[in-house]
């Protein structure tokens, strides 16, 4: 559901518009309402400087309750991938997020993009449907009320 998808775009032109395609049907912007949300966004403009940063939250396609965050998926451009190899990517976007992996995000998905690779290539990848994996990982409870309390 697009209700679910919230993005953040900072980008050097000034009008920059989304592809009607790839448009939400209502912006929304994270808040208090979706702290682990804000915290990603947050946490990954103070260290990676993107040119363009979404974040979206899939949590609504497992098997967790409404409302949860859990499970998230990351499009980050940035100058800072320069020189980086994929993994090294990776592994620098999820060292930003330690502690949001550690406590309520069960998953994310990254594609971590220079802003050539991006030009080139301007598109988010689709996660697959959810197999229900997570119904017997008990650890993923464990994070959805740790997240409450």
């Amino acid at each position: 559901m697009l209700s679910h998808v919230r993005r953040f775009v900072r980008s050097s032109s000034s009008s920059f518009a989304l592809p009607s395609s790839r448009r939400p049907s209502r912006l929304m912007e994270a808040g208090s309402n979706r702290p682990v949300e804000a915290s990603i966004r947050t946490k990954l403009t103070e260290v990676l400087e993107p040119e363009h940063l979404e974040v979206l939250n899939e949590s609504h396609m497992h098997a967790v309750p409404p409302g949860s965050e859990s499970h998230f998926r990351v499009l980050v451009v940035s100058s800072r991938f320069e020189g980086l190899s994929l993994l090294q990517r990776h592994r620098l976007v999820n060292e930003t997020l330690s502690h949001e992996l550690r406590t309520n995000v069960h998953a994310l998905a990254i594609q971590a993009k220079t802003p050539r690779q991006w030009s080139s290539d301007p598109s988010l990848a689709k996660s697959p449907p959810c197999l229900g994996g997570s119904k017997h990982d008990d650890t993923v409870a464990e994070k959805l009320k740790s997240g409450l309390d």
